[in-house]
């Protein structure tokens, strides 16, 4: 079986408290120094304002962006090292640098920080490659996204000029490519049961031979002395019986004659 996350690591949780208490450290330094980093985000269309992709996810405006980016952040981040642990730092690197890229190509004159452009590709991700595995877990991992995050859909339209929309859908949309070009890459849902299977066929399953054209279950004595084997759906050699009716069969005779001998 193929496992998509090892639950004896803690590094899922130990990375990402890191990634924000670097973020919280530097908005320490800026309040301590009485000084502003803004200047070291991404300025869109200046060669020094490159300098941005790198830095500007670690610098916030006030401390109400910083919470505000802070716990989605460690969240997704988590989740993204839980869940996908083989391709999760490069998904991070890659993606943040891109996000930065691409808000650096299409964002207005201005300087643009804050880790809200990787938080939209983290979504963008997590949400994309769930529904792409068609795996139950990571499905349902989508959909807690959607739930907790579905409202940062309206930020990535120009609804407030004091927010950087470039910066939310430039992240979005690398999420959704990195979850197209990962695709390939994802584990395989593992299939437990025959019926599971793209080869099963229902002819040739013993419990399903007992069930006629309209669905009516029609046991044999077959069926009640089968024991099962325990290996998988349809046990050994496609055997497939976890009743025990021939035991109960038994024991109700036993008991109807204990009965019956009471009366006499």
């Amino acid at each position: 079986m193929h496992k998509t996350h090892n639950s004896g690591n803690l590094n899922f949780i130990v990375y990402p408290l890191y990634i924000v208490l670097v973020m919280w450290i530097v908005f320490w330094a800026e309040v301590r120094l009485g000084y502003g980093f803004n200047n070291y985000g991404i300025m869109p269309g200046d060669l020094s304002g490159l300098r941005g992709i790198f830095l500007g996810p670690f610098l916030h405006g006030s401390l109400k962006h910083l919470f505000n980016n802070s716990v989605p952040m460690l969240v997704l981040t988590s989740a993204l090292l839980y869940f996908y642990p083989k391709y999760a730092f490069r998904i991070l690197i890659f993606g943040a640098l891109l996000t930065g890229l691409g808000t650096w190509v299409i964002g207005r004159p201005a300087y643009h920080i804050g880790a809200s452009g990787v938080v939209y590709m983290l979504a963008a991700y997590l949400l994309f490659q769930g529904l792409f595995s068609k795996n139950v877990q990571l499905i349902s991992i989508s959909l807690i996204v959607v739930f907790f995050y579905g409202s940062l859909i309206w930020y990535l339209f120009p609804i407030d000029p004091q927010i950087s929309w470039e910066g939310h859908s430039s992240g979005f949309i690398v999420g959704i490519i990195l979850a197209v070009l990962n695709y390939k890459n994802l584990p395989k849902a593992h299939k437990k049961y025959d019926w599971e299977k793209d080869d099963y066929e229902p002819s040739k399953d013993v419990f399903m031979q007992h069930f006629d054209s309209k669905g009516n279950f029609h046991p044999t004595e077959h069926w009640y002395n089968i024991k099962p084997s325990g290996t998988n759906h349809t046990g050994e050699n496609n055997q497939r019986v976890e009743y025990y009716y021939y035991e109960m069969r038994n024991s109700i005779k036993k008991n109807s004659v204990d009965e019956q001998s009471r009366k006499e």
